[in-house]
């Protein structure tokens, strides 16, 4: 049976058809649970349908993944980095058709799609260098002929729950590290981004066979909350990494600890920019136009609150005033679209319902605060004057909803910025060099992501990404994220004939 729009045939090259199994697990395609299907965000019509995971299946995957571990941990790094260099290439060859998916079926558009993947692509390769330095350390020890060293161990079993907004960059932060770190991957992807999780899972899983290796290497489930718990629950999992909301990932985590397992979280974000009296406007301006609008507001370092120094508060919005009447918005695969859909028909009542609260807390709607009328979840982009101290800008609302305060001095800015629950990311624009590196210090961003003359968003892989407080202080990608994904011994060697104990004891 073929797609039900001609547009939609791109999607046979990357293995995909009109209705698809929804796991891979023991090296094959199955899938016993129910069938849903995923929708276009721009048109809200049926892409494809996909069979999810049933409890079953997920036995089955994770009894086979618990094999393949034995064999995976021991092929040496350099080769496991080789494997991925190999799934890097891959995702090269279909690199148009993948990020023409990821903006079918998320409704970000299609730069931003193609750039998603070209994310995974680059941390293929940051993991391939990797491979080779996963180095452990040599200490002094304090007795003689005694020598310590620490080694780094593959921990067996990741699990990697993703979310739609980056439903597979995420991925490749979390899968290409854990791979070269010697560990089998469990995915369970996005509910409403299947076919992205499938079409990633073939590319993967064919470079594993293609090397006559386990499949089981590498597995993924579509499916809902009931895989979810599954995971967090497995004790086979050593470690869980979780993407999502913080109320959620607040849950996975008691689940995971409980059974006192490793959580890796990625949770909420409420990003501020900051712009100084001696700001570059126009880079400023443009700036914030990209962090607040792109991906419609749903990526987690979007920025949500613009805090303005009085001397340029009215420049700055009057050129952001101008520049969002100028965003285009329509469908993601157009050429010259910024703005495409809310993701789901829920995300575009989320916005309805967000903007009543805003008006209720005495927020004053500068431009935009409507949903448009179409068959899709567009809503306008939307700049909203309000107080610092009002509930609602504590809160994630995950669109392209931007709050605007003024401030009058730099203490009073990082006081602002730091006053939410959450902790991902944060700029400011500034000349100054005292200015920047107060920013920077111990009295500056608490965010685990602290910019300067840049977005909130936008992130290069080769740094780690996370953040603070309601965030969940997780980090991936780049840096020594790597470490959270193997297990560190110390280890201490005796090669003489005496038993000196540390720190002088003598027993006997």
């Amino acid at each position: 049976m073929g797609f039900a729009r001609k547009e939609y045939e791109f999607l046979s090259e990357i293995g995909l058809s009109s209705r698809n199994l929804g796991c891979y697990i023991n090296g094959g395609w199955k899938a016993h649970g129910p069938v849903v299907s995923t929708l276009n965000p721009a048109n809200n019509q049926t892409i494809a349908e996909v069979v999810e995971a049933s409890t079953e299946d997920y036995e089955e995957g994770m009894q086979a993944c618990s094999e393949a571990a034995k064999v995976w941990i021991q092929v040496p790094a350099p080769k496991r980095g080789e494997i991925v260099r190999q799934i890097g290439e891959a995702l090269r060859s279909k690199l148009q058709e993948l990020g023409r998916l990821v903006s079918l079926e998320m409704g970000k558009i299609l730069p931003e799609g193609i750039g998603e993947v070209q994310e995974i692509i680059d941390m293929c390769d940051f993991a391939v260098g990797l491979s080779r330095q996963l180095n452990g350390s040599v200490i002094p020890s304090e007795r003689p002929n005694h020598m310590m060293l620490e080694m780094w161990n593959p921990l067996g079993i990741v699990g990697v729950i993703t979310a739609f907004n980056f439903p597979c960059a995420v991925l490749g932060w979390n899968a290409c590290i854990a791979l070269v770190c010697g560990n089998c991957v469990v995915w369970k992807g996005a509910p409403t981004t299947p076919l992205i999780t499938i079409a990633m899972t073939k590319l993967v899983v064919g470079v594993l066979e293609r090397n006559n290796l386990p499949g089981a290497i590498f597995t993924s489930f579509c499916g809902g909350a009931e895989i979810g718990q599954a995971i967090a629950k497995d004790t086979r999992i050593s470690l869980v990494s979780f993407t999502g909301s913080s109320k959620v990932g607040l849950k996975v985590q008691q689940t995971v600890n409980e059974r006192f397992g490793k959580c890796l979280l990625e949770l909420s974000g409420n990003n501020a920019i900051i712009i100084m009296d001696d700001a570059d406007v126009q880079l400023a301006a443009r700036s914030v136009l990209f962090a607040a609008v792109g991906t419609a507001g749903q990526r987690c370092t979007t920025c949500r609150r613009l805090l303005l120094h009085q001397g340029v508060y009215q420049r700055v919005l009057d050129q952001l005033l101008d520049a969002y009447k100028q965003v285009k918005i329509g469908d993601p695969l157009e050429k010259g679209t910024l703005l495409g859909p809310l993701h789901t028909p829920e995300s575009r009542k989320n916005f309805e319902k967000g903007i009543e609260v805003i008006k209720s807390q005495g927020g004053k709607i500068l431009t935009g605060g409507s949903v448009i009328e179409s068959e899709g979840n567009f809503v306008q982009p939307t700049i909203v004057e309000i107080s610092s101290n009002a509930d609602c800008v504590k809160e994630e609302l995950f669109a392209p909803v931007l709050y605007v305060m003024k401030f009058q001095t730099l203490k009073e800015a990082i006081e602002i910025n730091n006053s939410v629950p959450q902790g991902l990311s944060s700029s400011i624009f500034s000349r100054r060099p005292e200015v920047i590196f107060k920013w920077l210090g111990p009295e500056g961003s608490d965010c685990g992501i602290v910019n300067v003359n840049i977005p909130t968003n936008g992130a290069e892989i080769g740094g780690a990404f996370g953040g603070e407080k309601g965030t969940g202080g997780g980090r991936e990608a780049g840096s020594d994220s790597w470490k959270q994904y193997m297990r560190r011994s110390t280890c201490t060697i005796n090669y003489g004939n005496e038993l000196p104990l540390a720190q002088g004891i003598n027993f006997g």
